[in-house]
């Protein structure tokens, strides 16, 4: 069975930094492309960053541009988060996620979009 295992989260200051890091394991898989995705208390999962495994296409949301970071290793199956110059706002269990096929538009936005996804990992920046 596949698994997506994160770790690298923590509590943290304002303009702090943090690598958040994502693990596959199991059987033979083969990710088409990998999220990261986010969720504070009392709201909605929402995307954060994106890589193709080829690591040719990478996508981020808005409020994350600039400051976050996706990266990819392939020989090492693993997914990587790198945070720099964190918010309270980035306060948040984070996600990674897995999905084997390509799509249409802007697919890897969605949460619904990802077939595989890991136990998440706590992030909380303080003021």
């Amino acid at each position: 069975q596949v698994q997506l295992v994160e770790s690298g989260g923590g509590l943290v200051q304002a303009g702090d930094s943090l690598r958040l890091s994502c693990v596959t394991s199991g059987r033979t898989f083969s990710a088409y492309m990998m999220g990261w995705f986010r969720q504070a208390p009392g709201k909605e999962r929402e995307f954060v960053a994106a890589i193709s495994w080829s690591g040719a296409n990478i996508y981020y949301a808005d409020s994350v541009k600039g400051r976050f970071t996706i990266s990819r290793d392939g020989a090492k199956s693993s997914v990587f988060l790198q945070m720099n110059s964190l918010k309270p706002e980035d306060t948040a269990v984070y996600y990674c996620a897995a999905r084997t096929s390509g799509g249409s538009g802007s697919y890897y936005l969605k949460k619904n979009e990802y077939s595989r996804w890991g136990q998440g990992t706590q992030v909380t920046v303080s003021s």
